[in-house]
């Protein structure tokens, strides 16, 4: 899926943000956060939401309909939707409240389905890209189970927190490969062709 961009590709730093908000998450579901810390985990998925925010548009702006819609739903609900979520968890945890999560399995739903339905067109794009979005796909599902009450958090945490890690590491890497083999022009992260061309 080559796309002629009239500026270089903020793909990469897409992908970053989206490491960032993976391995934030992923610590939050492995119980490695206390609840002190999730003000710290609003602050970092606000600049993600930015950065993807920002991704969205240029990538849309050269017609990458699949990174570019992807994208831009992943800035508004993986990043600001889910910053405002987290914050307010932690206000209403501080004030005594415990929070429905259960509002959240419906939403994840749709986040999940989205995502889900657009999955076969990344087979037109690398095979580590596809993957990430296949293990993010899972993540979503597992999180809509655990929201609902449909899934055992013992069982689905530790699924849903290492497969972020795994995905955070797969977009570094991705990230790494578009920008190096870029600038030297040759391959110095191999990166593997589509499943699909």
């Amino acid at each position: 899926m080559a796309q002629e961009h009239t500026f270089a590709s903020p793909a990469p730093a897409g992908l970053g943000a989206l490491a960032v908000a993976c391995f934030g998450f992923a610590a939050v579901f492995l119980g490695w956060v206390k609840v002190e810390g999730l003000p710290i985990l609003f602050a970092w998925l606000v600049g993600g939401g930015v950065v993807q925010y920002t991704t969205a548009v240029m990538e849309l702006k050269d017609h990458n309909i699949t990174g570019g819609n992807v994208f831009l739903f992943f800035s508004a609900f993986f990043m600001f939707g889910a910053s405002l979520s987290v914050l307010s968890k932690f206000l209403m945890i501080k004030f005594g409240m415990a929070p429905h999560a259960y509002v959240e399995g419906w939403t994840w739903m749709a986040g999940a389905g989205f995502l889900t339905a657009v999955t076969p067109a990344y087979l037109k794009a690398n095979k580590l890209i596809f993957i990430l979005v296949v293990l993010i796909d899972i993540v979503l599902w597992c999180i809509v189970g655990l929201d609902l009450g449909k899934m055992d958090p013992a069982v689905g945490k530790p699924i849903v927190g290492w497969l972020l890690i795994v995905s955070g590491w797969i977009g570094v890497y991705i990230a790494g490969g578009v920008v190096c083999n870029t600038v030297y022009g040759r391959v110095i992260y191999p990166i593997p062709a589509p499943f699909v061309k």
